[in-house]
């Protein structure tokens, strides 16, 4: 399979590694958990279901992921700043036991195959001044809780934006594809990653073991720390209502259910033969950022027509059964979107009974008039280069077409 790949590594990168073996940065699973104690003075982690999530990932991550050293560096971070996260939320929730009675009513989520508009519509449904989206600084660094007054100036944004723009200084080709920032909305996948029940481990890494595990898992837990977040992150900053996403959420529809009854979800609809070689390249992208070592067909065989098709069969069998009532569900065309942006989000507020006022129609505009496309250059990728047959794959998808009267984009 032919794979887009990224440029040379900068210059810091690649003395960095060249000059240092990985192996002396330290991931132990029980290692860590004290490591996490000691820098925050506390030892309740809360629900102790993470445990066995969180030791096989340590192990795969250490054993299976071929880490360079930044990008050993860099998990080594991520997961203490998890499991500190973990500590200060059950803290928190000791401390003010009224957090556990905020209620998360009706939420919207987002969700769709990956590539096909979930990011943009989650960020102009964020736009409207009513609403809230967890903001990547906030989710990095839940306590203390966010408040109103100092929202939009908390020391906390600048140091996360730091942070997660770091993956762009290491692999500059990455703003091409997904826009990182302190104040950007993040997926569902990162407020559920301190759970450790969350792809967005499996994401930033090849981990076969703990992908293995994911595969089988009970989602429900993860699902139930995500409600935690949100329930810290609106105690002193509220919103009407949750605007939340993620393209993970196709495969645990049942377990976000679980949770959330009363959830709106917004399915995201596009080509899936336009979608596959994008998804390939940029999950190829986010491993390289921590490995020298990535395989392009490892990658390749975590996002097939396949698995595509088996996503898109099990999203329509929920709603054709009722367990996914039509009310609470709405099907968003990225054609439609890309065509006429405010009057595709009308009719998704009109279908879930919303007020939909100038105020929020003018703060949507205004963002996209100020978010230039592809400002850091395009990336490009094409079908051809995924190696498959595009009339089969076509013939694969045809329900699909016919059911969501989807465009062909290839």
């Amino acid at each position: 399979m032919s794979i887009w790949q990224p440029g040379p590594r900068p210059a810091w990168v690649r003395a960095l590694n060249e000059n240092s073996d990985p192996a002396w940065i330290g991931l132990d699973a029980e290692a860590l958990l004290s490591e996490a104690r000691g820098r925050t003075g506390l030892s309740d982690f809360g629900d102790d279901r993470f445990r066995e999530p969180f030791q096989i990932f340590v192990d795969s991550v250490r054993d299976e992921a071929k880490l360079h050293t930044v990008g050993a560096l860099l998990i080594r971070d991520d997961l203490l700043n998890s499991l500190s996260a973990r500590l200060q939320i059950t803290e928190t929730r000791k401390k003010h036991p009224e957090i556990r009675d905020e209620v998360v009513e009706r939420p919207i989520f987002i969700t769709g195959l990956p590539r096909t508009g979930t990011s943009i519509t989650h960020e102009l449904l964020a736009a409207d001044p009513r609403h809230r989206a967890p903001l990547h600084w906030e989710v990095r660094n839940p306590c203390p809780p966010p408040e109103r007054a100092t929202y939009g100036t908390d020391e906390r944004i600048a140091r996360a934006d730091r942070q997660i723009r770091l993956w762009c200084e290491i692999v500059p080709e990455y703003d091409m594809m997904h826009e990182l920032g302190g104040e950007i909305p993040v997926e569902d996948v990162q407020v559920m990653a301190h759970s450790f029940v969350s792809d967005e481990w499996m994401g930033r890494h090849v981990v076969p073991s703990y992908a293995a595990w994911y595969a089988e898992c009970d989602r429900v837990p993860g699902f139930e720390f995500h409600k935690q977040m949100l329930q810290n992150l609106q105690w002193k900053c509220p919103g009407e209502r949750w605007v939340l996403k993620s393209p993970s959420h196709m495969s645990q529809l049942d377990a976000l259910l679980a949770v959330y009854p009363d959830a709106r979800i917004v399915f995201t609809h596009r080509d899936p033969l336009r979608v596959l070689p994008s998804v390939v390249s940029i999950l190829y992208s986010t491993a390289f950022v921590r490995s020298d070592e990535v395989d392009a067909d490892v990658m390749a065989g975590w996002f097939t027509g396949e698995t595509c098709k088996a996503l898109l069969d099990g999203m329509t069998a929920l709603r054709e059964s009722g367990t996914l009532p039509a009310h609470q569900c709405f099907d968003l065309h990225y054609a439609e979107l890309l065509r006429d942006p405010i009057a595709a989000l009308g009719n998704l507020y009109d279908h879930f009974e919303i007020d939909y006022p100038d105020s929020s129609r003018r703060a949507q505009q205004s963002y996209i008039d100020n978010k230039p496309k592809a400002r850091h250059g395009a990336h490009k990728y094409n079908f051809a280069d995924t190696g498959l047959d595009l009339d089969e794959e076509r013939e694969r998808f045809s329900d699909y077409y016919a059911r969501y009267e989807i465009q062909s984009e290839t």
